[in-house]
């Protein structure tokens, strides 16, 4: 950052969630206590898949990377939010910002294209089960999760690269518990607005683009027309969780960019959701529900042998 003109601010200041000791401290554990569960959950999820054979199918393999990357967008945030939660004056540097910026909008990309890539998994083995090993093959699988790297850090750069030339020479302080783009670009000198236009055409259209196709594709699932109807009822059971996951996902998303320039209250706690929530819950709701649905999925297979048969 040495090439930066002299009107680049140094740091930026961090008002935090509360201003409130009592409620600080309640925050300190609570965050505390997902952080430990995401990492825990996860990481044992990854560390399961890697050792046990019977677990190396597409499913589990996009799963693990999931859970890679609910480790990674964590830590890229609630660390440092616990952290300032205890002291006073909450402050990170301007490389820090841009840093923290950039790492989550690359894994949130990421996560964006892994989760759509889950939907077609599902899709393909619900849908197409006597194709699906030939459709979903190890090469596949891992062009899933190098598209999904190459378009974070694409939807990242895209954004970083105008923003980090802006004269930050107005006031230094973030509403906020952690960097965006949202927010920082209401602290330049400039008129902001065509900026703020960008990152809300850029990080809106890709949340609510990817929303659309995995409800799409979910809601075909649930209504495959050849079916029975007992298996349209278990599969819907079964895939409203994933459902309600998405959504989860994807709505904070959607408010923080498509309207991405809210002051209330509730704006500053969207990100918990993301951040906190999902990755704490992903463990729970993907290796639980999984079993069930490759049980769904062989359901169809012999309805589709037999009508072949028949």
């Amino acid at each position: 950052m040495d090439g930066q003109n002299d009107s680049l601010a140094s740091e930026f200041v961090l008002l935090g969630l509360s201003s409130s000791w009592e409620t600080n401290i309640s925050l300190i554990l609570i965050f505390s206590l997902l952080y430990l569960g995401i990492i825990l959950g996860n990481l044992f999820i990854v560390f399961l898949v890697i050792a046990d054979s019977h677990l190396h199918s597409p499913m589990y393999f996009l799963l693990s990377n999931l859970s890679l990357i609910d480790v990674g967008l964590s830590t890229t945030t609630i660390p440092k939010m616990i952290s300032d939660l205890s002291n006073e004056y909450k402050v990170i540097s301007f490389q820090g910002c841009m840093t923290q910026i950039c790492c989550i909008h690359i894994m949130v990309g990421a996560e964006m294209v892994l989760l759509t890539a889950m939907a077609f998994d599902r899709h393909t083995a619900i849908c197409k089960p006597l194709h699906y090993l030939n459709i979903m093959s190890p090469k596949r699988c891992v062009l899933f999760v190098v598209t999904g790297w190459v378009t974070g850090l694409i939807h990242a750069m895209s954004q970083f690269a105008f923003v980090i030339n802006l004269p930050f020479c107005g006031p230094n302080k973030v509403d906020s518990s952690y960097s965006d783009f949202p927010r920082i670009i209401k602290l330049t000198c400039t008129d902001g607005a065509k900026f703020e236009f960008l990152v809300a055409a850029n990080s809106g259209f890709m949340s609510m683009g990817t929303f659309f196709l995995l409800s799409l594709s979910y809601i075909f699932i649930t209504f495959w027309k050849r079916s029975s109807r007992a298996f349209l009822s278990k599969a819907f059971v079964t895939l409203s969780t994933r459902i309600t996951m998405v959504v989860l996902f994807f709505i904070p998303c959607t408010f923080l960019y498509v309207w991405p320039f809210l002051t209330s209250l509730i704006d500053k706690y969207l990100f918990i959701a993301d951040f906190a929530i999902t990755p704490a819950l992903n463990p729970v709701i993907y290796t639980l529900r999984n079993k069930d649905e490759d049980s769904h999925a062989k359901t169809v297979q012999m309805e589709l042998l037999c009508q072949i048969l028949l």
